[in-house]
């Protein structure tokens, strides 16, 4: 074991070793004299551990949320782990996209075009200019509802599989802790700026939750900035990001995995960082 930190035996640490616990880093803590100590066992997160650490002592909202956490009936050993009745909104999302999924065969029947953002059978779409006046026409006559129901049209299990993973993970932290209302402007914003501006680019022939799923990511990395309360692996944003990036290139084509929607990544995405740099981050948690 590694000796990184002496403290007080007036700090209670006991939050911030089930804090420890529940990310799997080994440690100790021993009281010597007037001290306790923070031992690790591997050096390797001791700088993590004391950045951690002094954030934890220092500032009292973080302390808040990792109380919260170890008290919240969707944590487990201190891991983020909800139940349906914790996050109904973001699994009736869930279900209704497999729904849909199953309703078009994958988006290969008639049904399909009902789902578009604009009917293809109904305009002429060739041009950026046409494809404004399109959305224009359908707008006007009523079907509000395309500009959203792109996000739950799928075309293999593998997207829909990948997109519920992350929509339950992510969505249901932000339902939990800052609430259903949040979500759903979340969805709302994210699906207008991402649907949007992959119709204009590339045309109608889009779909998935992958544009809000990007938004939402976006939001919970930029938020947790001012307040720590969501699960997820820094890694996570990297992993996204660059893969957004690559999107871009003719790499996925040539690895036969077809055109992804780039512009929904990106506008979802810019869009979730907005929505965090504009919504305050609540500050009272859910117990």
């Amino acid at each position: 074991m590694y000796r990184v930190k002496q403290l007080d035996t007036s700090i209670d640490l006991s939050g911030f070793s089930q804090w420890l616990k529940g990310r799997g880093v080994p440690h100790t803590i021993s009281v010597e004299s007037d001290f306790q100590v923070l031992w690790l066992e591997s050096p390797e997160h001791a700088e993590p551990v004391l950045e951690a650490l002094d954030r934890f002592l220092a500032e009292p909202d973080i302390r808040q949320a990792v109380e919260q956490q170890n008290r919240s009936p969707v944590f487990v050993a201190g891991r983020w782990q909800p139940s349906p009745r914790h996050a109904p909104l973001v699994l009736g999302m869930i279900i209704l996209a497999v729904l849909m999924a199953w309703f078009t065969s994958l988006g290969s029947n008639q049904f399909t075009a009902n789902l578009l953002i604009v009917d293809p059978r109904a305009y002429d779409w060739g041009s950026m200019a046409a494809r404004l006046d399109a959305l224009s026409a359908t707008l006007a006559s009523g079907q509000v509802w395309r500009l959203f129901t792109p996000d739950f049209l799928h075309f293999s299990w593998t997207h829909i599989i990948f997109n519920s993973v992350m929509l339950w993970f992510l969505g249901s932290q932000i339902e939990w802790f800052d609430g259903r209302g949040r979500l759903v402007l979340l969805f709302i914003i994210t699906s207008l700026v991402s649907n949007g501006l992959q119709y204009v680019v590339s045309g109608p022939f889009f779909g998935g939750l992958s544009g809000v799923v990007y938004g939402i990511l976006g939001y919970c990395w930029l938020s947790q900035r001012t307040l720590p309360r969501f699960q997820f692996p820094p890694a996570l944003v990297t992993f996204a990001v660059v893969w957004m990036v690559i999107g871009f290139t003719p790499l996925p084509e040539m690895l036969g995995l077809g055109r992804m929607a780039n512009e929904a990544h990106l506008g979802g995405f810019v869009a979730g960082l907005a929505m965090a740099a504009i919504l305050p981050a609540r500050k009272k948690q859910q117990a």
